[in-house]
């Protein structure tokens, strides 16, 4: 029997996460005030109290989901020892607190990555400029065409392949306008996101360059397990590989329905989701239903004994 371990992206954010892990695991407290050490800011208090504006700006929400995750991870290890995991995989910004999970990455140098992803992701397209909208009940092919009409020398593309008829689409707000209208008219659904950037599209090259720029002085280290990337749905080992694979992130989509099938299709039965919610578990039911899911971000899904043990 073959596991996989999980991280969730973006959207998973809410006042409130990691609190009582915290509260209740010394090595959880001692994760996030290695957090706010590394960012020279308390992303901690971000996480705990919000104000959720605040956390859900990207160049703090990326970092707190990180730290929060890792939180998680360490907590559970803490309790029933090391994960045992044959694969591991993130959506989107998951996809970094995956690379810290098996060893790819040091956390703190993670955190500061992820917080200048954001703060470039934010940057490198102006607000009101572009947008992103999730489209439903079209098929891949039906919404890649669309996309391809509403351009008209704009950008327009798929920007998540998230599973169960449900793809987001990212790009300049005029062509996003287009496509979704053409949707509507193809009798799918197509849903404005309250997003503060068109993330995983071209419109990204700027803070691509700025990511590759600041992992250039970055060391990769050993991997424990694969890591099945979001650029290309397939797993990689080579440390020499990550940093173009995170690069390649930034502009392309994250293909995590394609991931997911190939986690199962290695006959993974079984996940762990670690991080706030459970928001993988809900993408991962409709690509491959047979794959147990569970979320670890609580203290009473780890069943520790006693607080701060």
């Amino acid at each position: 029997m073959k596991s996989a371990i999980f991280f969730p992206g973006q959207g998973s954010q809410k006042p409130g996460m990691g609190k009582a892990l915290a509260e209740h695991f010394e090595v959880a407290k001692r994760t996030f005030e290695e957090a706010d050490e590394a960012l020279g800011f308390s992303i901690s208090t971000l996480c705990f109290e919000g104000p959720g504006d605040d956390l859900n700006l990207t160049f703090n929400s990326q970092p707190a989901i990180l730290a929060t995750s890792i939180a998680a991870l360490r907590a559970c290890e803490h309790v029933h020892g090391p994960v045992q995991a044959d694969l591991a995989a993130g959506h989107s910004l998951g996809e970094w607190s995956a690379l810290v999970a098996v060893g790819a990455l040091d956390f703190a140098d993670a955190l500061r990555l992820v917080h200048l992803r954001g703060q470039a992701m934010q940057a490198a397209v102006p607000v009101g400029v572009g947008a992103m909208a999730a489209i439903l009940k079209l098929s891949i092919e039906d919404v890649q065409a669309i996309c391809e009409a509403a351009r008209e020398g704009e950008v327009c593309s798929a920007a998540n392949f998230n599973g169960g008829n449900q793809i987001v689409i990212s790009g300049s707000k005029a062509a996003v306008e287009r496509a979704m209208a053409a949707t509507k008219e193809k009798k799918g659904k197509a849903i404005p996101l309250k997003v503060s950037a068109p993330f995983h599209c071209e419109l990204m090259a700027p803070a691509a360059e700025k990511v590759a720029e600041a992992l250039e002085t970055i060391k990769i280290g050993d991997m424990r397990i694969p890591v099945v990337a979001n650029a290309d749905a397939a797993p990689n080992q080579d440390s020499s590989r990550v940093k173009e694979l995170l690069i390649q992130q930034v502009t392309g989509a994250v293909r995590w329905q394609e991931s997911v099938e190939y986690i199962a299709s290695q006959g993974v039965s079984d996940a762990f989701e670690f991080g706030h919610g459970s928001v993988i578990k809900g993408l991962v039911r409709r690509i491959a239903s047979d794959m147990t899911v569970v979320p670890i971000g609580q203290p009473d899904d780890i069943g520790a004994p006693n607080p701060n043990e």
